[in-house]
């Protein structure tokens, strides 16, 4: 059979022979290319039948005219009301002759032959008579030789057995007994044709045999019982639930369209519920559900296949829905009006039980009372709670109620629910149920009070014993004073405080101090009791709280530092024992005036300054008094020792650096007295080598201008910086004279030139004792000569230096040395004549020999020294 695919639901041909026997296969149409779900197939011609894979068989032998042959597929959804069409037309195809085929040819070849049938097609539950036959096979090599048929598989040869079998000559296949699709749907049998020889001239044919479905099964339910829940004054079209039922026959056939519909509803009341007919789900059809009408509804539904139809099978089932509660009715109070008692000064005590109706269902937030006290109750006296048991509430006092204050309190208490109010739409809101209590406070005979029950009382850290911190005082609430009443501290607690047993004045009995044992946490509280004439008793609390005060003075916490050439600030940190205000920030000053003008102190935080030079001084250790001053102003001394070292880091000082005091050089005293020795021992060198050239034969002849011929003291050796002291008073100089070198053979006389130096001659006539004024008595100088006696040398200089080795004994601070110690700059390159220091290295008085080997050059010194 060849057939032509065109477009689905338009036009489908055919071509087949012009004579067509019964059951014959005309071709197949692709039905779901053209409606998906066909529920109904027909056909608009008699003598065509389509089956549901789109097979096109014919009812009857037939034979096509001249013209073709057309006819239409109908297709129809009624679920979804939609109907399609499809046109075939049959075209005779063009006649071929046959090939002869020969007994002993090995390949066959046919174009022609009924061995291939259309599917079976067996009713269910066929009613007979049996054996009933379903189908014929037959070969065309029947034509040419004797074919036996025989068949295998289910139904002949295996399981169930003996249901059908087929004739050995004619090839018709029979049904010996009626069969239940829903066990064997189809069976599919093999059909072979053989010659008496054994002979196969052809291949096994595979046949099946279909059970066309019967509506045996009526739909069930999926449960016996379906249960389901939806809140009261839901909206209609809320889903409540779904019902499920199923059906045993084939599938997406008229047998297992089913229809779902609602028998009866109990209680018999207007209609609350809907049930959609084809997926069976059940909304909400009533706008008010009331639990408190009707807590649950029972439905009776109805399934039917066969669409619904009265003819079709059906089934009914149980739908229980329970309507859920929610918070639409308010609690209102049995009663709107209570009254109590209580005796004063009672807490913690129940004093009434109030009860509420609520309609909604018992247990739930919707009825559970939470009760308030909405006025009369500003100082908290009275609590009320919820029994969770009887739903009732509770009042009580937790604050003692005074009689003499107030003889009745009137409460108003409301009431609402533990969940939010959910109403029906369009109804009105709901308003909160009051009642009133009225409150009798009862007279009792009561102890002192004490106003207020805890006083405070701040005291200044480390006050001094028996200072009066307060008065603390009861009264007796029916008198409404403190006469006949006593106090006491108990014993057992904090021995800070006593407290006069008539008064109530409250002094202290200890120092308070924060830095010790118990008094470190700043605070005690102390329990005093008030005794009245009846012995009745009140109490109250004390609560002292140390306040801190300024006890500590600041102290810097590190004093020695090492400050290298780098000249780095040196940070000072203060600590203070005091807490704030009385600590930091601090405040830094150097109290010496001689070492601020030599160091400055810079804020670094409030802790900390920092410590620097304030220029080039020079190196040594200083000793520098620092002042710090809290915030609460009290002042801590300390002295801060810098050594300020020539060196790269603070390990190469090695301690050794010059002691330095207010800006100049500070020598010990046993190197004062070192120094002055040295000096006076060098001097009675002079003087004595003076007088042995004096002694001696040869003289020297100098000019008559003696004036000029004076020894002096000259700093202009080299050049150099001339130094500049406050220190040193400045001398008038009384004359300016010249000076010339004589040299006679190899003695020279050198005659120095005055200048800015000063001796014992320059300062005659200044207003100052010299030599020459002591020795002329009247203080005049004498013009003739210029030279004096080893006597007159020691009566001069003897007292004078006496007087300056006890001034440094009796000075401490050793400034009297600063007249006669100074610090010189670099003058030049010393003579090649050498130095006469080194007459001081002789450490016996009498030991003067050495004087005969002196060099011409000193010689000529001392012959300026002798007194002509």
């Amino acid at each position: 059979v060849l057939s032509l695919c065109c477009e689905a639901c338009k036009k489908v041909t055919f071509h087949v022979p012009s004579e067509l026997e019964a059951d014959t296969l005309v071709g197949r149409v692709d039905l779901k290319e053209c409606l998906q779900s066909a529920e109904f197939i027909s056909s608009s011609d008699g003598n065509f039948k389509v089956l549901e894979d789109g097979s096109v068989y014919t009812t009857s032998a037939l034979s096509l005219s001249a013209e073709k042959k057309t006819f239409t597929i109908l297709l129809k959804d009624i679920q979804e009301q939609v109907q399609k069409k499809i046109h075939v037309s049959l075209v005779e195809e063009e006649k071929k002759t046959p090939k002869t085929r020969h007994a002993r040819d090995t390949v066959l070849k046919r174009t022609k032959r009924r061995w291939g049938p259309i599917p079976s097609v067996m009713i269910e539950n066929s009613l007979g008579p049996f054996p009933l036959q379903i189908q014929q096979v037959q070969s065309d090599t029947a034509q040419n030789y004797t074919i036996y048929y025989s068949a295998s598989g289910p139904g002949i040869d295996q399981d169930p057995k003996g249901l059908f079998y087929i004739e050995r000559e004619t090839g018709n296949i029979f049904a010996t007994r009626a069969v239940d699709r829903e066990q064997y749907p189809s069976f599919q049998i093999i059909c072979f044709a053989t010659t008496p020889d054994g002979y196969s001239p052809e291949v096994p044919l595979v046949h099946t045999i279909r059970i066309e479905d019967d509506n045996d099964n009526a739909p069930y339910f999926t449960q016996d019982l379906f249960e389901f829940c939806v809140p009261e004054n839901s909206r209609p079209g809320v889903v409540v639930g779904k019902v499920i039922a199923e059906d045993r026959d084939e599938p997406y056939t008229l047998h297992t369209t089913l229809k779902y519909r609602i028998v009866s509803q109990t209680p018999p009341i207007t209609p609350a519920f809907s049930l959609h007919g084809d997926t069976g789900v059940i909304s909400v059809l009533l706008p008010q559900l009331d639990r408190e009408l009707v807590p649950s509804y029972t439905l009776l539904v109805e399934v039917r296949d066969m669409a619904g139809q009265p003819f079709g099978l059906c089934t009914t089932g149980t739908v229980v829905i329970k309507i859920e509660d929610t918070n639409d009715n308010a609690p209102s109070f049995k009663q709107l009006q209570y009254e109590t008692r209580v005796e004063e000064n009672r807490v913690s005590v129940e004093i009434l039980r109030v009860s509420v109706v609520d309609l909604d269902e018992p247990g739930s937030p919707g009825s559970g009372a939470v009760y308030e006290i909405i006025r009369g109750n500003d100082d908290q006296a009275f609590e009320i709670t919820t029994d969770k048991n009887t739903n009732e509430g509770i009042l009580c006092v937790v604050k003692g109620l005074d009689y003499e204050t107030a003889k009745q309190r009137v409460l108003v208490i409301g009431v609402n629910n533990e969940a939010p109010y959910l109403l029906a739409p369009h109804s009105q809101q709901l308003s909160q149920s009051t009642c009133s209590v009225t409150v009798h406070v009862l007279d009792v005979d009561e102890g002192p009070v004490f106003k207020p029950c805890l006083l405070r009382l701040d005291v200044k850290e480390c006050e001094d014993i028996g200072t009066a911190i307060g008065r603390y005082v009861a009264e007796d609430p029916e008198t409404g004073n403190s006469e006949g009443i006593r106090y006491r501290i108990p014993p057992g607690q904090c021995n800070w405080i006593n407290i006069d047993d008539k008064s109530g004045e409250v002094r202290t009995v200890r120092v308070l101090d924060r830095d010790i044992g118990e008094m470190r946490r700043g605070q005690c509280n102390i329990t005093v009791l008030a005794i009245d004439r009846n012995g009745k008793t009140g109490t109250g609390t004390i609560q002292v709280c140390i306040v801190p005060g300024n006890k500590n003075f600041p102290r810097i916490a590190q004093t020695d530092y090492i400050m290298c050439r780098d000249r780095k600030p040196i940070c000072l940190t203060a600590q203070d024992g005091d807490e704030a205000p009385y600590s930091a920030p601090f405040v830094y000053r150097i109290t010496d005036r001689n070492l601020a003008s030599m160091w400055k102190l810079t804020p670094h935080d409030d802790n900390s300054w920092y410590l620097s030079p304030k220029g080039d001084i020079p190196y040594g250790i200083y000793e520098i008094p620092v002042s710090v001053i809290d915030n609460g102003g009290k002042i801590g001394e300390n002295i801060v020792r810098v050594n300020l070292c020539d060196c790269v880091t603070p390990s190469e000082c090695d301690g050794r650096t010059r002691q330095l005091s207010g800006g100049n050089v500070t020598l010990g005293l046993w190197a004062i007295l070192a120094m002055i020795l040295g000096s006076l021992l060098l001097l009675l060198i002079l003087i004595t080598i003076c007088g042995c050239c004096g002694a001696g034969v040869m003289h020297r002849q100098v000019t008559d201008d003696c004036a000029n011929h004076n020894l002096i003291i000259s700093n202009t050796e080299a050049p150099g910086e001339e130094v500049m002291d406050h220190n040193i008073i400045p001398l008038q100089n009384t004359c300016d004279q010249g000076g010339y070198g004589v040299k006679t053979g190899e003695q020279q006389t050198f005659e120095m030139v005055k200048g800015r130096g000063h001796t014992l001659e320059s300062v005659k006539g200044c207003g100052h004792q010299t030599l020459g004024s002591v020795k002329e008595g009247g203080g005049q100088p004498m013009v003739d000569t210029c030279r004096y006696s080893y006597s007159e040398w020691h009566n001069f200089t003897h007292p004078r230096l006496g007087e300056k080795v006890h001034l440094c004994r009796q000075d401490e601070e050793q400034k009297h040395s600063e007249d006669y110690l100074l610090s010189y700059n670099y003058e030049g390159k010393g003579s090649l004549a050498g130095s006469v220091g080194c007459c001081s290295d002789q450490h016996e008085e009498e030991a003067l020999d050495f004087l005969d080997q002196l060099e011409p050059k000193f010689r000529t010194l001392a012959e300026t020294c002798i007194k002509r």
